[in-house]
């Protein structure tokens, strides 16, 4: 069973890039189809310009595919990549997801696998949290949320995160160490695997029910 599974994130100096690479990579090891996509900027031109990392990572991603709806509706499974932005999702990321309203509507988000990655400049960045507030969105969606737990000792060797990969660049922007690769390696190899099962079963109609038409997603009336 071949597994559709897109890697969507965002990152701005190249660190959750390198991660989202990692995250592909070991998907395609577990018999994957991938796709890797960046979701598109939002900042100025002004603000990128005046950070030299920032603007060389721009540069570097012109020509690469970014992310659409299209890719949510094909994938299985998605492993979705943010830098921490006091705690929570980048707004390119996270302006991304917003457009998917009438996907979830349609019911074509609900039950698939999703998990996610991150990283930040210190230690408590805020790395849990951001995986968390992404979560959120899965829970609406009606997703399978698939975490690292602590299954395999890459997860310890880097950083001891059950949530998902996470990577401490500090003042780096040359990439992730090894031991944040190789654990997002194996996010990718797991998620791919369940993807590939879940997948399967939704084809074949084990997941359908009936769902509520979306003039009926207002809130109940209290005392009903």
């Amino acid at each position: 069973m071949e597994a559709h599974v897109a890697v969507i994130y965002y990152s701005a100096t190249g660190n959750v890039h390198g991660l989202a690479k990692a995250v592909a990579e070991g998907a395609e090891q577990a018999g994957a189809e991938v796709r890797l996509r960046h979701v598109e900027e939002l900042a100025s031109e002004l603000e990128i310009s005046q950070n030299q990392y920032w603007g060389r990572h721009r540069s570097q991603m012109e020509n690469e595919p970014v992310a659409t709806l299209d890719d949510l509706e094909w994938a299985d499974g998605v492993a979705f990549g943010t830098p921490t932005r006091f705690g929570n999702v980048a707004a390119q990321l996270k302006q991304f997801i917003d457009q998917a309203g009438k996907l979830w509507q349609d019911g074509k988000l609900a039950n698939k696998v999703g998990t996610a990655f991150t990283s930040s400049q210190t230690t408590h960045g805020g790395q849990e949290s951001t995986i968390l507030a992404l979560n959120n969105t899965l829970y609406h969606w009606g997703m399978l949320i698939l975490p690292l737990g602590y299954t395999v000792q890459e997860v310890f060797a880097a950083g001891g995160n059950p949530y998902g990969t996470s990577f401490v660049s500090e003042h780096i922007v040359t990439g992730p160490d090894d031991r944040a690769l190789a654990l997002a390696s194996y996010q990718g190899r797991r998620l791919a695997s369940y993807a590939a099962v879940i997948g399967e079963a939704r084809r074949q109609g084990r997941f359908d029910v009936k769902r509520p038409v979306p003039a009926s997603f207002a809130a109940v009336p209290r005392g009903s």
